[in-house]
């Protein structure tokens, strides 16, 4: 079995796994209600997706 000659430094360890971070999902701003929401996904604000009502949103018991 084949073992490292020499210790990795964490700056080495570092710079390979520069690419290995988690990113936010983009997010868009729904057309009818201008809230922000997923892209290609319903709106859970207003139901509505590719402009129309998809979904009926029933408010909230505050």
């Amino acid at each position: 079995m084949a073992l490292p000659k020499k210790k990795t430094a964490k700056s080495r360890q570092g710079k390979r796994r520069s690419h290995l971070k988690l990113s936010l999902p983009a997010m868009d701003v729904c057309p009818h209600c201008h809230s922000p929401k997923l892209s290609h996904r319903v709106c859970p604000q207003c139901g509505w997706y590719n402009d129309r009502e998809t979904i009926e949103v029933k408010p909230s018991k505050k």
